[in-house]
Order: structure tokens, then sequence, then C-alpha cells
């Protein structure tokens, strides 16, 4: 039995880094290719939303000097470049995508809509929407609750190298402890880094729950699709 019947998927940038520690690990895209084609094949509608931070940062970007404005486009076409290798590892193991851009990039992604989104979806194709909202001062995180909820999802699934929402960042304090689930408010007012602020509000307001998992772990996709208590939901 499924829990969730469509999903917006966030995957970070760096998450594709793999042990690489810069660009695109070609085995870790495999690895989410197949889970995210294992998912289609159950029935699960899949919108997938992935930052640049493998290739550039806007925000790191800015701190170095760069115009914060150019900065962010840099950052967003970061994104592009991970979004066109994502839907190449899918078509490679047989599963259609479609790359849809915030700003119109055409040929290389069909311009964002919505309903051209939906109808990916609803056709057995996963829509991996790229270019973050179109538009500086926003992250990634902002760009995929933006999205989620204009697809109407039924929850964020946000990929990350770490099982859930800890109270503190368990690589460095080994004493964190891990929420099973936790409030929209409590996230903020702890000061947790689970998304930025404007990305909270976001699925507060229009109630979409999101789940944070380990990406990493080979079936957890699937597991938490399927209800399994892994991770940590936020609602």
């Amino acid at each position: 039995m499924l829990k969730y019947k469509r999903i917006l998927l966030k995957l970070s940038g760096e998450s594709l880094m793999g042990k690489q520690g810069y660009g695109i690990d070609t085995d870790r895209l495999s690895d989410y290719a197949s889970q995210i084609a294992e998912l289609v094949s159950r029935g699960v509608e899949v919108a997938i939303v992935i930052g640049g931070g493998n290739i550039f940062r806007g925000v790191s970007g800015a701190a170095k000097g760069f115009n914060r404005v150019k900065g962010d486009q840099m950052g967003m076409l970061a994104t592009v470049i991970n979004s066109l290798a994502l839907s190449s590892a899918l078509e490679a193991i047989g599963q259609p995508a479609r790359v849809l851009t915030a700003i119109n990039m055409f040929p290389i992604g069909e311009h964002y809509s919505n309903r051209r989104a939906i109808e990916t979806v609803e056709r057995g194709e996963v829509a991996i929407m790229a270019g973050g909202t179109g538009n500086p001062f926003f992250t990634t995180d902002t760009g995929s609750a933006l999205r989620g909820i204009e697809v109407e999802a039924d929850v964020m699934l946000k990929g990350t190298r770490v099982d859930g929402i800890y109270t503190a960042d368990p690589e460095k304090d080994p004493s964190a402890v891990k929420f099973t689930e936790i409030t929209y408010d409590e996230v903020i007012a702890r000061g947790l880094r689970v998304m930025d602020l404007t990305a909270t509000a976001l699925c507060k307001e229009n109630h979409l729950p999101i789940v944070v998992f380990d990406m990493d772990t080979p079936g957890n996709l699937l597991k938490v699709v399927e209800g399994e208590p892994i991770g940590t939901t936020v609602y």
C-alpha cells in the first residue's frame, strides 16, 4: 500500500557528488534513477527539484565577491545541469522524464507551468523542475515548496545524507536526539536548519507535510512512500 500518490522529491546538488567532493558521481546518479523508476512502476507520480550546490551556490559566490543576482542565476543554471543529468540517467533505464525550466530555455527544457508538470506526472513520466523559482534571492528549498504546492503533491520528500531532523547536527554533536515528528512552528522556534524560513512558511500555510530522510540508503525512498517510519515528518 502506498501512503503517498504524488510526491515532490527534493534532492540536494551536494548529494550528487557522492564521494567525489565535486561534480556528479555517475554511480550515485544511477542509484537515484533506479529508486525513482521503481516508484513510478508502482504507480507513484513523481516530481523532482534538484539543487545546484555540487556545481555552484549563489550565496557562497556572493560571499566571494560575485554579484548576488548573477550568482543566483549561475546557481539556477547549475540546477539545470543536474536536472539534465538525472533525466538522462532515467531515460537510460527506460523511465521517461521531462525537464521543465523556470526560465524559458527551449530546447534544453520546456518552459515550466504547473499544468504541464501535472500532465507529465499523470502520464507516468518524471517531471524534473529546474531553475529554482526563476528569481534571485530564493533557495531551491523555497522552489521545492512552491513547486510541491503548485503540482498538488501529497508530500515533500527531502532526501539528505542524514536520517532525519535532530536537536543538533548529529555529525558534530553525538548527543543529538532525532525527532520522529515535529511541527513547522517548532522547527522555526528551535532554529533547526531543515529548510529556510520562506520554504517552511510556504509548506505550513499550504498544509504540505515534509519528510526528511536518508536518500543515500538504497530502498529508503520506497519505504517512505509506503509509510514506513523512516526519517522525520514535519507537519
